[in-house]
């Protein structure tokens, strides 16, 4: 391993674990007050980061384990990632469905969606950053996995996005499905990232039989 690729994969590795930090924090604030203030969206938003700390648990014990066994092949590590992140997004999916349906049925509204607002904000700015920096090394790398850590961190990015519109609306005209269309948009960001994150699983299963 050259020494030009070792330093792309510390830089991996520091990014990951800053991910996990990061998303550790903004996903237990995130559901705290996602659950006092009764805000689908900003509840569900903090669920997602919590799949952002399991892909970049699966990124980072790839990468411990190519500066370990630089020898072995690394797919099998590549594909539990990929298939980790990619269950994670259908997890979250169809929580988000189960509570916008007992939303509606039940007419429930956010007490407030202040800090929805607050969150999406920091971390819109906070993901470009990873965003950028992760799709630079994983293309460097050729590594499906990391530039599958890019994508979940853009997948945020847009979350935050949909967070921060449906938060605004709410918060501005008090329109009371703003919470639950809100949530329908990160459905949808969620079974779109966890298909893309199973299909590139199954092409690295393929490439390991030899086909």
């Amino acid at each position: 391993m050259s020494s030009e690729i070792r330093k792309l994969y510390q830089q991996a590795l520091l990014l990951s674990i800053f991910t996990i930090g990061y998303n550790l924090i903004e996903g237990a604030v995130s559901v705290f007050l996602g659950y006092e203030d009764e805000t689908l969206t900003l509840f569900g938003f903090g669920i997602d980061s919590f799949i952002e700390v399991i892909s970049g648990l699966g990124i980072m014990l790839m990468i411990l384990h190519i500066h370990r066994n630089q020898e072995n092949p690394v797919a099998d590590y590549e594909i539990t990632a990929l298939k980790i992140t990619g269950f994670g997004f259908y997890g979250l999916s169809a929580g988000l469905i189960v509570a916008a349906i007992l939303s509606i049925v039940h007419h429930h509204t956010p007490v407030t969606t202040f800090w929805g607002i607050v969150i999406s904000l920091l971390s819109i700015l906070v993901m470009l950053v990873l965003v950028v920096t992760k799709m630079r090394v994983g293309k460097k790398l050729n590594s499906d996995p990391i530039i599958a850590d890019a994508n979940c961190s853009k997948v945020c990015i847009y979350m935050s996005a949909v967070l921060l519109g449906s938060s605004l609306i709410y918060e501005l005209t008090g329109f009371a499905y703003a919470d639950i269309i809100g949530a329908a948009g990160l459905t949808w960001f969620s079974v779109h990232e966890g298909q893309e994150a199973l299909h590139r699983a199954r092409e690295k299963l393929y490439e390991e039989d030899g086909h």
